[in-house]
């Protein structure tokens, strides 16, 4: 009898541990193949020469795109509990809000300045190279 007991309590307890649970492969095909479609996508931005804000627009979208489809299917996030998804993702969420408030302010206190002070003369734009041979100048002069 001390024999069959044990033997059932080890034979309930295994199916518990042996069963855990598994995503179809189809899942991560469909979503590599997804990744190699927008990578392409990406690509094509660049191939047709887009400019200015739209180029920008569409590289951003596609880069955030791959990189949610990477998070929630390849790094199991989807199928976590949405306080572990609000854990991993909110601080980067928030983070990317006050940056976007920084550069608005930014953008707002640099024009308020040029409105009423001006453009400053000496804020002109020069190479890196004019720079250089500035420095350059300026040493040979500090040895004679």
């Amino acid at each position: 009898m001390a024999h069959e007991s044990t033997h059932a309590a080890t034979s309930s307890a295994a199916p518990a541990q042996a069963i855990t649970p598994q995503h179809p492969i189809g899942v991560y095909l469909k979503v590599w193949i997804l990744l190699f479609v927008l990578s392409t996508f990406s690509y094509l931005v660049d191939y047709f020469e887009f400019h200015g804000i739209v180029r920008w627009s569409l590289i951003i979208l596609f880069m955030l795109l791959k990189a949610g489809f990477i998070i929630s299917i390849f790094m199991h996030v989807m199928w976590e509990r949405m306080a572990l998804i609000t854990a991993i993702l909110g601080p980067p969420m928030v983070l990317l809000v006050l940056i976007g408030l920084m550069s608005s302010e930014g953008k707002y206190v640099f024009g308020t300045r040029v409105d009423h002070l001006g453009q400053p003369q000496a804020a002109t734009r020069i190479h890196v190279s004019e720079v250089h041979e500035r420095e350059a100048h300026e040493g040979k002069a500090a040895e004679h």
